[in-house]
């Protein structure tokens, strides 16, 4: 069963061939989200990587945890679900 992880502590300038040359050592990877934010368009310095299976994943986090990548010491760990998130619009959940 495939397994996605995070992968935090992203340089700005880390590429997306970057990451799967990294991680496909370990296994096969079904997809990859690296996260840009939405007004500029840059990096936020983290991704998701999606591994076909969960002992890939497991590989994974134990070699790539604290794996040095443009000089940046790689956070990677399974990925939690998503939180849920208020509309967040101009009243902010409030009444009136």
């Amino acid at each position: 069963m495939a397994k996605k992880l995070y992968v935090g502590n992203l340089s700005y300038s880390t590429t997306e061939t970057q990451l799967r040359e990294l991680f496909s050592q370990v296994g096969e990877i079904t997809e990859i989200n690296m996260i840009m934010d939405r007004d500029t368009g840059r990096p936020k310095g983290f991704a998701f990587v999606q591994m076909s299976s969960d002992e890939a994943a497991m590989d994974a986090i134990r070699r790539f945890n604290g794996h040095m990548l443009d000089e940046r010491a790689l956070t990677v760990n399974e990925a939690r679900p998503r939180e849920e998130r208020s509309s967040g619009g101009p009243s902010r959940g409030r009444r009136f």
